[in-house]
C-alpha cells in the first residue's frame, strides 16, 4: 500500500515524496487508519518496523497549519536518544508543512532550559520529552494543554522497565482526560496491558507477530569463557578489515569502559555510550560514529532501541541478552533496508539456555563458530542445567556442568601454556 492511498493531505504527501519511503510497512497499514479516525490504540511493533512514522504520519495529517495555542500532541520516549530521532523525524517532514516542535530531555545549558519551559508554557504544536525532565517542568505548574489532543508513549515496554511507569501516571494527571492515546510498544505483556487499561478508553489492539531478525542478517555464536572475549573480539573484528561501522552490545553500563579500553588497546578507533555519559558527550560520540570517524562504538541494551545509524556492519553482543526481544532489538541495527549484515554473540556455559531462547524465539538455530587455536579451548555446548546447579567434582563422575576453572589461567588444564 502507497502513501498516496492514505488520505493525507497536499502538504503532507509532498513532504513524503522527498523521502526515499513510498510503500507503508504492515504496522502502518494497520495503525494509521485507526490513529486518523480518532482511536485509543496500542499497537505491538518493534524497532525497524516503521512504528514511527506509524504514528507520526496521521497526527501530523491532523495538525496541518494548525492555528491554535497550546500544546497538540506530547509524544514521551524512554531516551534522550529516540527523542532526538523522533525528533529528526518531524523536522525532516516539517519542513514542507506548518508544524512546530521541542524536544524536552535532560542535559544542556540555561537556554535549552528556557527553551523547554516555553514550549510547554506558550505551546509547541508537538512536544517530544523524557518522562523525568519533563515531569520537572510540569510540576513548576508550567504547561498549555487547553487544546490537547494526542498523547503517544513510544517504547512503553522499556520505559516500564526502567522504571518510569509513575513518572507517567504523574505526567498524565496534568493532561485532559478528553485526549486519543496511542501506545506503541515492542512486547504486549500484562503490565503493559493494564496500563493502557488505565490510561485510555477501549484502545483498538494492533499486534504484529513477533519479528524475526532480517533475512539479511547472518548468525554466528562463540561458546568461550568470560577471559576469553576480549581476544575473541580482535579476533572477529580483525578477519573484518572491510567492515566500516560495529557495533558491540553489553547488558550492563559498568562494562562499557572496560570494553572500549580493551578495543583501544588492540588499535581501533572505539568510543563508548551509556547512562553514565552527559548528553553532549553522548551526542558527540553518536556524531562520530555515525560519520565514520570511529569504527566501533559500545553500547548498552537501553541503546539498542535508540540508535538509528544507516550501514551498520556487524553486531557482536559482548554478552547474551536476558531478553530473547532484545537479542532481535540488538541484531536489528545491521541488515536494515534489505542490506547484508553479520551477528556474533559470546556466550559463556552460564548463558547458554538464554541462547537456546533465542534460537527458539527466531526459529532457527545460530551457528557455533569453532573457536581459534591461539585463544584455547571452547566451553561445550549445554543447556540443560542438572538438578545441582553446582559445578559435579564428585569422585568417579566424569561430566562436569562447568569445567572447573584455575586461577590465572585456562579452564582447561590441557590448554594452559607450559
Amino acid at each position: 500500500m502507497k502513501f498516496t492511498e492514505f488520505n493525507f493531505d497536499a502538504q503532507l504527501l509532498e513532504a513524503l515524496s522527498y523521502t526515499p519511503f513510498e510503500q507503508a510497512t504492515p504496522i502502518q497499514q494497520k495503525a494509521i487508519p485507526v490513529i486518523d479516525q480518532g482511536k485509543d490504540i496500542i499497537a505491538c511493533a518493534q524497532t525497524g518496523t516503521g512504528k514511527t512514522g506509524a504514528f507520526l504520519l496521521p497526527i501530523l495529517n491532523k495538525i496541518v497549519n494548525r492555528e491554535e495555542e497550546g500544546v497538540n500532541t506530547l509524544i514521551i520516549a524512554p531516551t534522550r536518544e529516540l527523542v532526538i530521532q523522533i525528533e529528526q523525524q518531524i523536522q525532516g517532514l516539517a519542513y514542507f508543512i506548518n508544524v512546530t516542535s521541542q524536544t524536552v530531555y535532560g542535559g544542556g545549558d540555561g537556554k535549552d532550559w528556557e527553551a523547554r519551559k516555553n514550549a510547554l508554557k506558550n505551546g509547541t504544536d508537538i512536544v517530544v520529552a523524557t518522562p523525568g525532565k519533563l515531569l520537572a517542568i510540569l510540576t513548576l505548574g508550567i504547561g498549555n494543554f487547553k487544546k490537547f489532543q494526542h498523547l503517544v508513549l513510544d517504547e512503553a515496554d522499556r520505559m516500564l522497565d526502567m522504571g518510569f511507569v509513575d513518572d507517567i501516571k504523574k505526567i498524565i494527571k496534568y493532561l485532559p482526560d478528553q485526549r486519543q492515546t496511542i501506545m506503541f510498544s515492542a512486547t504486549m505483556s500484562e503490565p503493559i496491558r493494564q496500563l493502557a487499561q488505565k490510561i485510555s478508553k477501549d484502545p483498538v489492539q494492533v499486534s504484529l507477530a513477533i519479528a524475526k531478525p532480517a533475512a539479511g542478517v547472518d548468525h554466528k555464536a562463540h561458546l568461550c569463557f568470560d577471559e576469553q572475549k576480549d581476544k575473541l573480539l580482535k579476533h572477529i573484528i580483525e578477519a573484518r578489515s572491510d567492515f566500516e561501522s560495529i557495533i558491540v552490545f553489553t547488558s550492563t553500563k559498568n562494562k562499557v569502559a572496560d570494553i572500549v579500553k580493551a578495543l583501544k588497546s588492540f588499535g581501533y578507533a572505539t568510543g563508548g555510550i551509556s547512562s553514565n555519559l552527559e548528553q553532549n558527550q553522548r551526542e558527540e560520540v553518536l556524531g562520530k560514529f555515525a560519520s565514520r570517524q570511529m569504527r566501533v562504538l559500545v553500547a548498552t541494551d537501553v541503546m539498542s532501541r535508540g540508535i538509528d545509524i544507516k550501514e551498520i556492519n556487524m553486531v557482536i553482543n559482548y554478552d547474551v541478552p536476558n531478553d530473547a526481544a532484545d537479542y532481535v532489538h540488538r541484531v536489528g541495527r545491521t541488515a536494515r533496508a534489505n542490506a547484508k549484515g553479520e551477528a556474533f554473540t559470546l556466550v559463556n556455559p552460564k548463558d547458554m539456555p538464554k541462547l537456546k531462547k533465542i534460537e527458539d524465539l527466531i526459529e532457527s538455530e545460530i551457528p557455533k563458530e569453532a573457536m581459534p587455536e591461539e585463544i584455547g579451548q571452547a566451553p561445550e555446548w549445554r543447556v540443560n542445567k542438572p538438578k545441582n546447579n553446582r559445578v559435579n567434582n564428585y569422585k568417579g563422575k566424569k561430566k562436569k556442568w562447568y569445567p572447573k576453572k584455575k586461577k590465572g589461567g585456562n579452564s582447561n588444564s590441557s590448554n594452559e601454556k607450559k
